[in-house]
């Protein structure tokens, strides 16, 4: 299944090491203002290579748009986001072409598809994400003209042991770290604190934190329509 979604729906599609990576949204409402570097600026914050903290990877994730929208607005009909990758170094993966990762996808997609895409991961890579953020910026701008009150924040609040401060939250700070914390007190400390891990040649995890306000009420359906299991299932398929 590469397709999420009931009324906005978002395919995406391509692989981590293949020409272009990409995301179809059919159902998106007419007459959404769409700027183009609206979206590029939420693939920006995503794009890697920007920081020590991030995939040393070089993309330039500019996005193109062939489809769907005319003049500025989209117009009802699929919206077509494409991506090239320009940074692939399939070479780097010959090593494991005939040895499967632990931990990884490797084995499970052989297993199921009797094929694997050893470079990088494929399908299983999180490349697949700027697909998904592509998509989701469509999405912010349509919720930004049909629910102006809605605002929407996603934040680092924890790293292994180390939490966010509550009482230091301020939004505003969000894109003005390389952790995208709303807590600008702890980055010192985060950082120090994973230059350490990696010396070790240790990994710790991490814990987000997405607050919607100004929701209106009745969105979902009972038992297998909920809104928390559709947002649940788009969580929990993201890629490592």
């Amino acid at each position: 299944m590469n397709t999420f979604g009931h009324l906005f729906r978002v395919t995406t599609w391509g692989e981590s090491h293949g020409k272009a990576i990409g995301a179809t949204i059919d159902g998106c409402p007419p007459n959404i203002e769409i700027n183009t570097s609206d979206i590029q600026k939420f693939l920006d914050q995503r794009k890697p290579g920007q920081n020590r903290f991030t995939t040393q990877r070089k993309e330039d994730d500019e996005l193109e748009i062939y489809s769907g929208i005319f003049e500025g607005k989209t117009t009802g009909s699929p919206i077509q986001l494409i991506i090239f990758n320009k940074d692939q170094k399939s070479k780097d993966y010959k090593d494991i072409a005939e040895t499967f990762r632990p931990g990884h996808a490797d084995i499970t997609y052989y297993q199921k598809y009797g094929n694997r895409d050893y470079r990088g991961g494929g399908r299983s890579s999180a490349r697949e994400t700027a697909a998904r953020v592509a998509a989701g910026g469509i999405a912010k701008l349509c919720l930004k003209s049909m629910v102006p009150k809605l605002q929407i924040y996603g934040h680092l609040v924890q790293i292994g042991t180390k939490s966010i401060n509550r009482s230091n939250i301020d939004f505003s700070e969000i894109p003005r770290n390389p952790f995208f914390s709303a807590d600008k007190k702890i980055v010192d400390d985060w950082s120090s604190y994973l230059d350490k891990i990696r010396k070790s040649g240790n990994s710790v995890g991490a814990m987000i934190e997405i607050i919607a306000r100004g929701v209106p009420p009745g969105l979902g359906a009972p038992i297998y329509g909920k809104l928390d299991s559709d947002l649940a299932k788009a969580m929990m398929s993201i890629n490592a």
